[in-house]
């Protein structure tokens, strides 16, 4: 509940304070630029690296293996295109960050620690 409102209130204040420093130091309409530019590149990044993670993901089907890498590596796409498409300078980091397969790896670290901690609690259940 504390990430929640750490999400909810201190994300956006950042933004917005990084937006107004942004607008006045190099102005208006060029904040408004990269905002838009980094919208559309993170847009065409998203779909570019969703499209080769569903081809792995096929891939790895296609050898009877379970696509385990390709679906975190799919989440973490889809949550940096989510982040790219939201205005701000802080989001668009993150979103590019998790993005780029190199920068990415961390983030999978973290979510398999994470759903391993979840099992061995008995939080999440697997059915054979």
């Amino acid at each position: 509940m504390r990430y929640l409102l750490l999400l909810i209130i201190v994300v956006p204040a950042a933004e917005i304070g990084f937006l107004l420093l942004s607008g006045k130091a190099i102005g208006v309409w060029p904040t408004i630029v990269l905002i838009i530019l980094t919208g559309v590149l993170g847009a065409y990044l998203a779909k570019r690296e969703g499209l080769q993670t569903i081809r792995k993901a096929q891939e790895q089907l296609r050898m009877g293996q379970i696509p385990g890498e390709a679906v975190l590596d799919g989440i973490c796409i889809m949550i940096g295109g989510i982040l790219l498409l939201t205005p701000g300078f802080l989001s668009d980091i993150f979103g590019f960050l998790l993005l780029f397969p190199p920068t990415r790896k961390p983030v999978k670290f973290l979510m398999i620690n994470a759903l391993r901690k979840r099992i061995e609690k008995g939080n999440i259940r697997i059915i054979k």
